[in-house]
């Protein structure tokens, strides 16, 4: 009973993560415009993303564009993209080997000790794909800071980190500990098997040693 709520866990936060991480991927809000210096008053907010970016004006009004080049973007935007897909795709994976190697599913008829294996391999590919994300969240918010930090950057072309970025990071966080958890499970269950084939094998050493013992001292009466 313990197992399974513990494998519904990790299964419902390494959902959770894979869900952020199509989130991330799809959102424009990478980086956000910077109000600074003296302009208080505000008409466009500027949203720049992996695959388009977006003006908002005055709250109301907001058009978007798809980059007509992927070669007009920074090199960390250029990155992201490769990274951020190939993140969906590994998550995507290990929430369906996730669930093929669960105890309650029958999708396979496979021994225990198959679908801790299976298991295993879902719990890596979540740690996988989640340090596969940190990496262009991590890059493009460095990116950020430095360009901020950076008097020789124009006003105008300084950015702030968007919500995007924010989301990648708990994305990333729920996909490691997804796979945390299903590793440890398996683990425990390694060693928990391990304790259970071995006591049988000693109750038996034990039996046949006082089944020796007894036949020894029948033997010396009879003789006598």
């Amino acid at each position: 009973m313990v197992s399974s709520a513990l494998q519904i866990t990790g299964l419902l936060i390494g959902g959770t993560g894979m869900i952020g991480t199509f989130a991330v991927t799809g959102m424009p809000q990478w980086r956000v415009s910077a109000f600074i210096e003296n302009n208080i008053i505000v008409f466009e907010t500027i949203w720049e993303g992996l695959w388009m970016h977006c003006i908002r004006q005055a709250n109301i009004r907001m058009q978007c564009k798809v980059y007509d080049s992927m070669l007009a973007l920074s090199p960390d935007l250029q990155a992201s993209r490769g990274l951020m897909c190939a993140g969906s795709v590994l998550s995507f994976l290990a929430f369906i080997i996730a669930i093929i190697g669960m105890k309650c599913t029958r999708c396979v008829q496979s021994s225990w000790q198959a679908k801790d294996c299976i298991i295993l391999t879902a719990g890596l590919l979540f740690i996988l794909s989640g340090a596969v994300e940190l990496i262009p969240v991590c890059w493009v918010a460095n990116t950020i800071i430095s360009d901020f930090y950076n008097p020789i950057v124009n006003v105008a072309q300084k950015r702030e980190l968007g919500e995007a970025l924010y989301l990648g990071w708990v994305a990333a966080f729920c996909l490691i500990a997804a796979g945390a958890i299903f590793c440890c499970f398996c683990r425990c269950c390694e060693k928990t098997r391990s304790y259970g084939h071995s006591a049988p094998t000693h109750y038996r050493a034990h039996s046949q040693h006082l089944h020796r013992k007894t036949e020894s001292s029948y033997s010396k009466s009879q003789y006598v």
